[in-house]
């Protein structure tokens, strides 16, 4: 297939992903019944994003564009791709950035979040057949020119140790923060609440910590997160709820909560579900110097950052882990 082939083909697929197709309907449903956490708001959450940002004709012909991407990849290497499962299609930018630039991929999908792709490379393959020679899946990666593969710190020595050797690109656990500085406005703040609470905080692009001045009005905040008060009716988020607020309460800590998410003093920036950790800075500071050289940190969110609201709203250019995947392939 050529270039502008794979990139109509592309753009079919978002138009699908839009649609009300009762095979797609069934593949949602299955997707959410294998994975309690792939609630149907969120999976449709995700898929509009790819299908808007991702997806889009133009976008993806000015992608290909800035790259230079040749009409005819003549000498297309075996690509492993190891996918997360942590939000629904979390490996979708991958599977793109691959199928765009003309690679061959072997994907072993999560276990958590194998209906969804699985399903979209059916459909491309049954839209295009030729595209069958670009996709395949595989339980083990063997044999391949190169990998890339997104777990966490642990699996990541285990991808360091197979994959070591061979031209590779290895995620590990990220996560985003956001610095508040007193000025934000309802509506920011209800934006705010996407960026933590979209995917249930599952994802890298999550905001699981805040930075606040010493002075901050949390009243305002926890007013907004209300938005999400219905994630409470989700009994594998409650449980956390309850969980992290038992340990809390023993441990005598201080926190606040309006009953859907504990906001606690802690250093780390990694935070768990049902918990969005926080600091202080003075007046004078600047935690985002700080923080952009953070190996952990994929967003920071705040003004002159990420706006509110846009974590979970990647662009084609958002590579995860700042390492430009297309560029990446084009090297090998």
């Amino acid at each position: 297939m050529h270039l502008h082939q794979r990139i109509n083909l592309l753009a079919e697929l978002g138009g699908y992903l839009l649609s009300d197709d009762p095979d797609w309907r069934l593949a949602r449903d299955k997707a959410h019944r294998q994975n309690g956490w792939f609630i149907p708001e969120f999976i449709d959450r995700a898929v509009r994003n790819i299908a808007l940002e991702f997806l889009q004709k133009d976008k993806l012909m000015a992608w290909a564009s800035a790259y230079q991407l040749p009409e005819e990849n003549k000498t297309p290497k075996t690509v492993g791709l190891v996918m997360a499962g942590n939000i629904p299609l979390v490996g979708f930018h991958d599977f793109l950035t691959l199928f765009l630039s003309g690679h061959r991929q072997v994907i072993k999908p999560s276990s958590k979040d194998e209906t969804l792709i699985r399903h979209l490379a059916d459909r491309l393959i049954a839209a295009h057949p030729s595209a069958g020679g670009y996709i395949s899946f595989a339980e083990r990666l063997n044999g391949c020119d190169a990998y890339i593969a997104t777990g966490s710190n642990n699996s990541a020595r285990y991808f360091e140790y197979y994959f070591g050797k061979y031209p590779h690109i290895i995620r590990r656990n990220r996560t985003s923060v956001a610095i508040l500085d007193s000025s934000e406005t309802p509506a920011e703040l209800e934006k705010l609440a996407d960026d933590v609470f979209l995917y249930f905080g599952l994802g890298c692009r999550n905001v699981t910590k805040i930075y606040a001045p010493e002075d901050y009005d949390f009243v305002p905040l926890l007013k907004a997160f209300s938005k999400y008060d219905y994630l409470a009716d989700f009994s594998k988020y409650k449980n956390n709820y309850d969980y992290q607020l038992a340990i809390l309460i023993l441990n005598r800590k201080y926190y606040m909560s309006n009953d859907v998410v504990l906001i606690a003093e802690e250093p780390s920036v990694f935070s768990p579900i049902s918990v969005l950790h926080l600091a202080y800075y003075k007046a004078g500071e600047a935690p985002a110097d700080t923080l952009r050289s953070s190996e952990d940190i994929q967003c920071i969110v705040g003004h002159g950052k990420v706006p509110f609201g846009r974590s979970q709203q990647p662009s084609l250019t958002d590579y995860a882990d700042g390492v430009d995947t297309l560029q990446f392939l084009l090297a090998l």
